[in-house]
C-alpha cells in the first residue's frame, strides 16, 4: 500500500485533535504551554516515539523532541518542526469553543498550528500501523515561543535542523491551499517615549505626555509603509491614572521586508527616529528578527515531490513566498531544504473565527505520509 492511500479518517482525527485545542496554550503562559507539550508527548509516546522534554528558558514553556525508531537513527533525516503556542489567552474557549459545523471545525490554535502538528503525528501513526517504514529517521520538535518571534528556542531549532535532509513545517496552508517555499524578513522593534509627569487637571501645561508623543510617532512609523517594507504597531502600554500626564509609554512594531536590502533600509529608518522632541525622549530598540528565506534548489526539489504527491491525492499544491514569518525563516536561511505551510487549510487564524476545513485533515495527512515515506 502506498502511504498516500492510507486510511485516514477525518472524524477520528478530529476526536484526537480536540483535546489539543481544548488545552489552551498562549505563548506568555509558560505553564499552559508546558501542559500542551505534556499532552503531545503522551500522544507521541503512544505511537512509539521516544520523547525528551527540553526545559523552558527566558520565561517560556518547555519544548519536546520526539524521535521515532529507525535503523539509521542519528544520521541525517527528516525534521518536523512546529510550535504549540498560540496567540489566544486562556479563557478564549468561552468565546471560541471547539465546535464542528458545515464541514468546518473551530477552536483557538486549530489552524495555527495545532491542526497541522496533529496531522503529522497521525501520519506517523498510520505509517507504523500499516507496517510501512520511512527511508530516513524522523524527528519531531515542538517549541513554545514562535508567536513572539522565537526568542528562546531559535538555537534549539537551528541545532535540530542543521545537517538534516529535509525540514517540514506544518504551518497552515496559504489561502489557496499552497505551500511556502520562501519567506520575507520579519523585524520587531520596542519603542519607548519618556516624558514629564504632571497633574492632568491643574498643571497640565507642566507635563510632557509620553502617550501623546507615542501617538504621533505611531502615525509617523505606519506612514513609512511601502509595498516592499511594512510597519505596524500592534502593542501599546501606558498610564495608570487618568488624572496624571503619563511620563512613559511603550509600544511594539512589526516590520516585514521582502529583501535583505529592504530590511536594512527599514531598520535604519526606524533607528533614525530616535531622539528628543518637545521635551519627550524617544528610544527605538531592535528586537527579534527573522531573516529573509530565499527559495533554493533543495527546497524546490522538496516542493516538486510534494506537488507530485498532491496530484496522486487529487489536488494541485501551489507554492509561493510569504510575508508572514515562521521558524522556516531560520531554517531556510541556513540552506537546509525546507517546505513550509503544508498543514491544514482554513481561515481566521489569530481571530475568534479561527477554523479549519475538516476535509483538509485526511488530505494533508496523506501528503505528510507521502513525504515522510518518499524523502530519501
Amino acid at each position: 500500500m502506498s502511504a498516500v492511500d492510507l486510511p485516514f479518517d477525518a472524524e477520528e482525527m478530529l476526536t484526537g485533535l480536540r483535546p489539543w485545542i481544548e488545552c489552551e496554550s498562549p505563548t506568555w503562559d509558560a505553564g499552559a504551554v508546558s501542559r500542551m507539550m505534556d499532552l503531545a508527548a503522551r500522544d507521541l509516546s503512544a505511537i512509539g516515539a521516544t520523547v525528551e522534554t527540553v526545559p523552558g528558558t527566558k520565561g517560556f514553556g518547555t519544548s519536546i523532541r520526539a524521535t521515532f525508531p529507525h535503523a539509521d537513527q542519528g544520521k541525517p533525516g527528516i525534521l518536523v518542526s512546529g510550535h504549540m503556542d498560540t496567540v489566544h489567552p486562556v479563557g478564549t474557549l468561552e468565546k471560541l469553543p471547539f465546535r464542528v459545523q458545515d464541514g468546518k471545525a473551530w477552536g483557538p490554535g486549530i489552524m495555527d498550528m495545532k491542526g497541522g502538528n496533529y496531522v503529522f503525528l497521525e501520519a506517523m501513526r498510520q505509517i507504523a500501523r500499516a507496517g510501512l517504514t520511512t527511508p530516513l529517521p524522523v524527528t519531531f520538535l515542538f517549541t513554545p515561543d514562535e508567536e513572539v518571534g522565537t526568542p528562546a528556542t531559535r538555537g534549539l531549532i537551528e541545532d535540530a535542523a542543521r545537517g538534516q535532509r529535509a525540514v517540514l513545517l506544518p504551518e497552515p496552508a496559504l489561502p489557496d491551499g499552497g505551500a511556502v517555499i520562501g519567506r520575507y524578513a520579519i523585524a520587531r522593534f520596542d519603542l519607548l517615549t519618556h516624558g514629564r509627569p504632571s497633574h492632568a487637571g491643574w498643571a497640565l501645561k507642566d507635563g510632557r505626555s509620553a502617550i501623546a508623543a507615542m501617538a504621533r510617532r505611531i502615525l509617523q512609523i505606519e506612514a513609512m509603509t511601502t509595498e516592499d517594507c511594512t510597519f505596524s504597531v500592534g502593542v501599546i502600554h501606558a498610564g495608570q491614572w487618568v488624572n496624571c500626564v503619563a511620563s512613559e509609554c511603550r509600544a511594539e512594531v512589526l516590520s516585514m521586508a521582502k529583501t535583505q536590502d529592504d530590511l536594512d533600509r527599514g531598520v535604519a529608518a526606524m533607528l533614525a527616529l530616535q531622539g528628543e522632541r518637545d521635551g519627550v525622549e524617544f528610544t527605538v530598540t531592535r528586537g527579534v528578527t527573522r531573516p529573509v528565506w530565499e527559495p533554493q534548489p533543495g527546497t524546490m526539489a522538496l516542493y516538486d515531490l510534494a506537488r507530485d504527491l498532491s496530484a496522486q491525492i487529487g489536488f494541485d499544491l501551489s507554492s509561493d513566498r510569504s510575508g508572514g514569518g515562521s521558524d522556516g525563516n531560520f531554517i531556510g536561511a541556513m540552506g537546509v531544504p525546507t517546505l513550509d505551510s503544508i498543514g491544514v487549510r482554513g481561515r481566521g487564524l489569530h481571530t475568534l473565527d479561527e477554523h479549519i476545513e475538516i476535509d483538509s485533515l485526511p488530505e494533508r495527512a496523506r501528503l505528510a505520509a507521502g513525504l515522510l515515506t518518499r524523502i530519501t
